[in-house]
């Protein structure tokens, strides 16, 4: 299934990304540890490739860049 993201410009965006998108490695016991990943922000633009959200963080815009393939869900905010 193909999403047209464009009709959700300028709505909020809460997306979780996949769990081995943060993939460390746990030195005192040697083993993988996933860690959950969020990225937040209104949608700017959809393009071929990902998302541009843009947000706000201690007191500066910034915009962030969420490739397709490391999405694993999306909440849609404002809708």
């Amino acid at each position: 299934m193909k999403l047209n993201w464009e009709q959700f410009v300028g709505k909020t965006l809460n997306i979780t990304m996949h769990e081995n998108y943060g993939l460390v490695n746990e030195s005192s016991t040697n083993s993988a540890v996933y860690e959950i990943v969020f990225k937040s922000g209104t949608l700017q633009g959809a393009y071929d490739d990902g998302l541009l959200l843009l947000t706000e963080r201690e007191s500066e815009k910034i915009t962030i860049f969420v490739p397709y393939g490391s999405i694993k869900c999306v909440e849609i905010f404002n809708f």
